[in-house]
């Protein structure tokens, strides 16, 4: 049985207990709602696309020729009666011994099965020879109906991510408008004296605010619709009006930093008076100590991210992605791992899972390999800029030696 956020008291979780509890914040999911599908890039489907129709809706010609019935028998000399077009069919039958021109997408005539393709042929005065003809094969050049989808079947499941692949296959369908997961609505703050908003003079102890234009992005890229808080003044009731108030219109609150195990602020009092919160150290480098919970009656998830800029980006793809899945009644799943072998030695520490950013990179042999970025302080951000990847040690790892394979997490969609 899952244990809740709530009832892991003070030890040490492992990531994927971590991953695990975090996903219990959620309690319900945002719904659904109904786009043009010319507004549906990147969003999720709520319900499977079913094929109303045949894709392709016809059996067709594969390419320009001449379309006929052939047999192994078959003559060079054919008589040619007619055409068929790309959505202008051939009216009538082909019988035996005639062919018709037709032009690749056209629908092949009753008493055709093939078509041979226009360099195959050469054209006479009342019909066409073919040449070459033990170079055919009866049903050659042809797309069956149905082939790619048949009509009943499902052709996008639920959780589809719509990209433009799926887009297009969704039109073909005839779909002008798709039901979709409702965009969660995710509001991110920042807190402290000393964080400035960029284009603002920098003060001598200042800070410029990253946290929140890096979680704004992630987000976005993850198909959330982003509440901006800003930064928010260290004062209680301004903080838990603020607060309040995001509670009751978003599905999840994000902050960075300021709400760690033993930090006593503006931010930590509003929040526990505000709803239930939980504090917990996780067994990972970057990004240790963290905040989550519920905010007001409505219960809004709450989850307080390490300050650090790299720890904010780590932790976001292990433990905020995963509820921005439940979020969308998407199941949790795992990140994107794939192998790769290491080209430099790596360090780690046994009982906790490292991650290192990286470069990943085929060689000549087409195997996958990687190495660090260089220096991985978790406030080098310069270091997630230059990673496409992040290299995962596992706690049960002592570091990697070159040469030896290593899981890493891509940072994009494609490899």
């Amino acid at each position: 049985m899952t244990l809740s956020c709530f009832e892991l008291g003070e030890q040490m979780l492992s990531v994927e207990e971590a991953r695990t509890a975090l996903a219990t914040l959620v309690e319900r999911s945002v719904g659904s709602e109904q786009v043009a599908l010319a507004e549906a890039h990147g969003r999720r489907l709520a319900d499977p696309i079913t094929a109303a129709i045949n894709v392709p809706q016809n059996t067709n010609a594969a390419m320009d020729g001449v379309a006929l019935a052939w047999t192994q028998d078959a003559p060079i000399d054919w008589a040619l009666v007619g055409d068929a077009f790309a959505g202008q069919a051939f009216a009538g039958r082909v019988a035996a011994g005639q062919c018709i021109r037709i032009t690749t997408g056209a629908p092949l005539p009753p008493g055709t099965d093939t078509v041979i393709m226009r360099e195959q042929l050469s054209e006479q005065a009342t019909g066409v020879v073919i040449g070459a003809p033990e170079r055919v094969k009866r049903g050659q050049n042809v797309r069956q109906a149905g082939e790619d989808i048949a009509a009943g079947s499902v052709a996008l499941p639920a959780g589809t991510r719509l990209d433009a692949a799926a887009l297009g296959l969704a039109a073909s369908l005839g779909y002008a408008a798709v039901t979709v997961c409702r965009r969660p609505r995710v509001a991110i703050f920042s807190t402290g004296n000393e964080v400035t908003a960029p284009g603002e003079a920098l003060p001598s102890a200042g800070i410029y605010d990253a946290n929140r234009f890096t979680l704004s992005g992630l987000l976005t890229e993850h198909g959330a619709e982003v509440v901006d808080l800003g930064i928010l003044p260290d004062e209680l009731t301004a903080l838990k009006d603020t607060l309040s108030h995001a509670a009751t219109h978003c599905d999840l609150v994000i902050s960075s930093g300021g709400v760690s195990v033993g930090h006593a602020d503006f931010t930590r009092d509003a929040l526990e008076k505000l709803g239930r919160l939980a504090f917990w150290r996780v067994a990972l480098r970057p990004g240790r100590p963290m905040a989550c919970g519920w905010l007001g009656a409505s219960h809004t998830p709450f989850v307080g991210l390490p300050g650090n800029p790299v720890a904010v980006m780590v932790t976001f793809l292990q433990f905020v992605v995963p509820l921005l899945q439940r979020l969308q009644g998407q199941p949790v799943t795992p990140p994107r791992r794939l192998n790769a072998i290491a080209d430099d030695a790596l360090k780690s520490r046994f009982q906790r899972t490292d991650f290192l950013r990286g470069v990943y990179h085929s060689d000549k042999q087409g195997q996958l390999r990687v190495r660090s970025t260089g220096a991985q302080g978790s406030g080098i951000l310069t270091s997630m800029v230059a990673a496409n990847c992040l290299i995962e040690l596992a706690d049960d790892q002592d570091g990697v030696q070159p040469g030896e394979v290593v899981s890493i997490q891509p940072l994009t969609e494609w490899l």
